[in-house]
């Protein structure tokens, strides 16, 4: 993957975030994409499941910012801040993707637990409603 690929990724992806807009995100999904869960042992698999989980992951946390990024070939590493209810948390987002610019793989590690937790009871409830197993 060329440098100037995954900046135009970064660049669609930092700005559907800001935006809130995440109506662009099936387009930046791999048909077999892999999503990793703090909670889930097993990972989420499939372009529609991701885009389901990833949405309402983005209704969910308030206040959300990423502070910094970190790319190597064709993965990235994005710190964030955010919140859910009362609890603040950090977490990075570690995205690789295909020759195409779609990301393949998305895992997501939180801290600290109290703020996991609360943010899994939360998109637990919110998942169950969309028919995507928790």
């Amino acid at each position: 993957m060329v440098d100037a690929q995954l900046d135009a990724f970064l660049a669609r992806w930092h700005a559907m975030i800001e935006s809130g807009d995440s109506c662009m995100l099936l387009e930046m999904l791999a048909e077999d994409v892999e999503f990793r869960s703090p909670f889930a042992f097993t990972p989420y698999r499939g372009r529609r499941t991701v885009a389901g989980l990833l949405q309402t992951v983005i209704q969910v946390l308030r206040e959300f910012r990423y502070h910094r990024q970190f790319a190597a070939d064709d993965s990235v590493a994005l710190e964030f801040s955010a919140s859910v209810g009362a609890l603040s948390l950090k977490g990075i987002d570690l995205i690789r993707l295909d020759a195409e610019g779609r990301i393949v793989e998305f895992e997501v590690m939180i801290r600290p637990a109290n703020a996991l937790l609360a943010l899994g009871e939360e998109m637990g409830a919110r998942l169950a409603a969309l028919g995507i197993k928790p």
